[in-house]
């Protein structure tokens, strides 16, 4: 019996130390660099590089400006750690270093070889300059641990899978784009990867063999007046289906479980194979205004939530809330048994397209008075709030639209007899009804008052005119029997 609770223990007691020894977890990174740079100064036209396997070309520790400056990183990483910490990167900043790089020029070729990142409480600023990666594994600039990173006008690219020209890892930080061009060409490789919160202004974000952009738990990407261009034409990892931008939770520990974030606002997305965007298993939500959208592929959707192959079956759909504000926007939304989304259209919107043709998900639809939009299927929503109460800013283009199971009339119904819903949970407002209702009846009642009073006068005037004509006549009797008297006397 003893033994076989020292077995038991010892087995424990194994598989404790596996759990520990597992990369990122309890891990304190060891860092090695061709050159480390400790205090605060200015380097100009100044060249670095290592050929080392988990060795930096350059480690910033302190406050340093950097112009002109080239650096060169071969040499493959060992682990994902050196993802988590940069601890292979060309070019590291840590502690609360920081930089400030311009006009410069960052290479890298090697496995885990990511060019520039901040780790951290360090921040980096980046401008004008060039940077590039080859190896799988190897982002172009990226943050993790709390980083910051501020890029402008900047060309990254990237040849590796897995490798996003913007990215982050765990722990996440914070990156803000301003210009610049960002391409990747591998597999699994987004112009954007993100596990923190990235935003992106007046930029070209180019993918060709992966997603556009990918958010990861509770994380964000905001895009203004850029322009998005996804091919997809490569699936990758436990991917099932082609997309452009990719909302979900992969249950690794690289993210913090949530709400992920994705808004563009004045931008413009192409998608030339897939879906347009894909959610699964997490909460999202999705605000698109004012951009241009297009989908290029006849078989994808606007937007498509459902399960996946991340998380547990039967409960790792999607729940979305889709805000659609100032924009004209075309393309199915779809959502299995265990999705939901909620869709706001505002703002002198149009939407075009249908909603839950399967009648598999749980869809709410609120769209305002000024919006509309156009059936292009039959469409099941659960619940409608419009503020257009007769639904006349719905058109049914030939289709029809059901909600909680009935059929409603829109603009366009075939069936005129059919009720318009009512667009809340509340009891339909009657009170117009009510109003024009009592103006008839007083209407009504007045009309029968005048025609009384002018009855009345009417007879009262003919008894008058009756009395007059009756009066000479009693008159008449005597003046002429006094007239024969008179005579008679004479």
């Amino acid at each position: 019996m003893k033994k076989r609770i020292n077995v038991v223990l010892i087995i424990l007691i194994m598989m404790i130390v596996t759990v520990k020894a597992l990369p990122g977890e309890d891990y304190t990174p060891t860092y090695n660099a061709k050159e480390t740079l400790e205090e605060k100064g200015q380097f100009e036209s100044k060249s670095y590089s290592s050929t080392g396997s988990s060795e930096n070309a350059l480690l910033v520790k302190s406050e340093l400006f950097l112009n002109n400056i080239k650096i060169v990183k071969t040499g493959d990483g060992s682990n994902e750690n050196d993802d988590f910490y940069g601890t292979n990167a060309a070019l590291l900043a840590i502690n609360e270093a920081k930089v400030k790089m311009d006009k410069s020029n960052i290479s890298t070729n090697g496995k885990y070889a990511n060019a520039v990142f901040s780790y951290g409480t360090a921040t980096i600023d980046i401008n004008n300059s060039k940077i590039s990666t080859s190896g799988d594994n190897s982002g172009g600039i990226m943050v993790a641990g709390g980083g910051k990173l501020n890029a402008n006008n900047d060309i990254v690219v990237t040849k590796g899978n897995s490798s996003a020209a913007i990215r982050s890892d765990r722990g996440g930080g914070n990156i803000s784009i301003e210009g610049g061009k960002y391409s990747t060409s591998g597999s699994g490789s987004p112009a954007i990867y993100s596990t923190a919160n990235i935003s992106v202004s007046s930029a070209t974000l180019t993918s060709t063999a992966s997603e556009g952009i990918i958010v990861e738990g509770a994380n964000s990407v905001d895009i203004t007046n850029t322009t998005l261009t996804d091919n997809n034409t490569s699936l990758h990892g436990d991917s099932e289906t082609y997309k452009n931008i990719f909302l979900y939770q992969s249950m690794s520990g690289d993210s913090e479980e949530g709400t992920a974030s994705f808004e563009s606002k004045n931008s413009t997305i192409t998608t030339n194979k897939g879906d347009t965007i894909f959610v699964t298993n997490t909460s999202c939500i999705i605000t698109l205004n004012g951009n241009k959208i297009i989908n290029n592929d006849p078989s994808g959707v606007l937007l498509r939530v459902q399960a996946g192959k991340w998380g547990t079956s039967g409960s790792n759909g999607g729940k979305v809330k889709l805000n659609i504000e100032s924009q004209e926007l075309e393309g199915d939304i779809v959502a299995d048994k265990i999705s939901s989304v909620d869709i706001f259209i505002s703002s002198n919107s149009n939407y075009k397209g249908t909603i839950n043709k399967d009648n598999t998900g749980i869809i709410n639809l609120q769209i305002s008075s000024e919006s509309d939009m156009t059936l292009q299927g039959d469409s099941y929503v659960k619940k409608l709030v419009n503020g257009d109460k007769t639904n006349n800013n719905i058109h049914a283009n030939g289709h029809k639209l059901f909600v909680d199971g009935k059929e409603v009339k829109i603009n366009g119904s075939k069936n005129s007899n059919l009720p318009t819903t009512p667009t809340t949970n509340e009891k339909a407002d009657y009170t117009q009804f009510y109003y024009i209702g009592g103006g008839v009846m007083a209407f009504l009642l007045f009309l029968i008052i005048i025609i009384l009073v002018s009855r009345k006068r009417r007879e009262k005037k003919e008894l008058e005119k009756a009395k007059e004509v009756q009066l000479p006549m009693m008159d008449a009797t005597p003046k002429s029997v006094n007239e024969i008297y008179k005579n008679i006397r004479k």
